[in-house]
């Protein structure tokens, strides 16, 4: 999924500055972003003092909308460099397109993987005719150095493995959990997980301690590590936790996301990860001048134009907790 943001700000992250090494609930609210003319999503991530959790550089949240008399999601053809794409849905579909010929339809819990590598482009819309309610979420991660121009690919896998317990069973979206691994492919020690917990669940999932981890809330009322987590935000949880208690007031939708704190600083604007002011300044001219991102076929519609990029290259910042 595209930023649509106009104003995109230029993105410092990364690097251990922002990690907590430590247990933590640091509970997250979004920002809220009109996607198109009928979506409006809830951004989590990149948000004020929490930039990534582990690769995890980019979180919204979107739904559950009414689009029996909307055209629903509309993103046209835009670029993307130095990311892998995630599409998860609870509800609706989503119709993607790219510049590598894919065609792909997602339906909810099936993995729309998009590695960006060294240049991308592609669309999504809601198809014609739609379902009538859209849900789901959209998450970027960072690709590390040493993987962040491989070749661009697709990937779409309606078969997920999954990971039950009594009131819970968890999707493995990417990377593995409690032994049960996704076949998305990954570039850097991750984990994303589904988590649907019936009403009345108190149980707990395995964690892997030198992971910083997050969970964002889809649906409904649950109790993560004795918070109250609501719908549309999401609760950063640090580093050193080897289990997560979850409870459960009403039937619950989560999203588990982790990973290993990202070494490398990265900059983020508008939908481009790179490492300089100079390498994503470069990207934006050859996605208006060139074609470098190649052509995504059959969209009815243009491709996007990019924003004004800032002219002033950021510096580094971080903390240490």
């Amino acid at each position: 999924m595209s930023n649509l943001d106009r104003q995109a700000a230029l993105s410092v992250c990364g690097g251990r500055g922002f990690v907590v090494a430590e247990p933590v609930r640091e509970l997250l609210s979004p920002r809220r972003v009109q996607l198109g003319e009928s979506t409006e999503v809830r951004r989590l991530l990149p948000n004020l003092g929490r930039r990534m959790v582990g690769a995890w550089a980019f979180v919204d949240h979107y739904g559950p909308d009414d689009i029996a008399d909307e055209p629903g999601m509309q993103v046209p053809p835009h670029p993307h460099m130095g990311l892998q794409t995630v599409s998860w849905l609870h509800d609706g579909e989503v119709l993607h397109r790219d510049s590598t010929g894919s065609l792909a339809t997602i339906r909810p819990r099936e993995l729309g993987l998009m590695t960006s590598g060294r240049a991308i482009s592609h669309s999504e819309e809601s198809p014609k005719p739609h379902a009538r309610f859209l849900h789901g979420a959209q998450l970027w991660v960072a690709l590390p150095d040493a993987h962040r121009s491989v070749e661009p690919q697709f990937q779409h896998h309606t078969e997920l493995p999954t990971v039950t317990a009594p009131g819970l069973t968890a999707t493995v979206i990417l990377g593995a959990l409690d032994g049960a691994a996704s076949p998305g492919t990954t570039y850097t020690p991750i984990v994303g997980a589904d988590l649907a917990l019936a009403r009345g669940t108190e149980t707990s999932l395995p964690l892997d301690p030198d992971f910083e981890y997050a969970v964002l809330a889809m649906s409904g009322e649950a109790h993560v590590d004795g918070v109250p987590v609501l719908p549309g935000s999401m609760l950063y949880l640090g580093c050193g936790r080897t289990e997560l208690p979850l409870r459960a007031e009403s039937g619950a939708g989560l999203m588990l996301l982790g990973g290993e704190p990202f070494e490398e600083e990265i900059v983020m604007w508008w939908n481009f990860i790179g490492r300089s002011h100079e390498e994503i300044e470069e990207a934006r001219k050859d996605w208006m001048e060139s074609s470098r991102f190649g052509e995504v076929k059959g969209y009815d519609g243009g491709p996007l134009a990019a924003p004004e990029l800032p002219p002033v290259a950021l510096k580094p910042r971080g903390r240490v907790r």
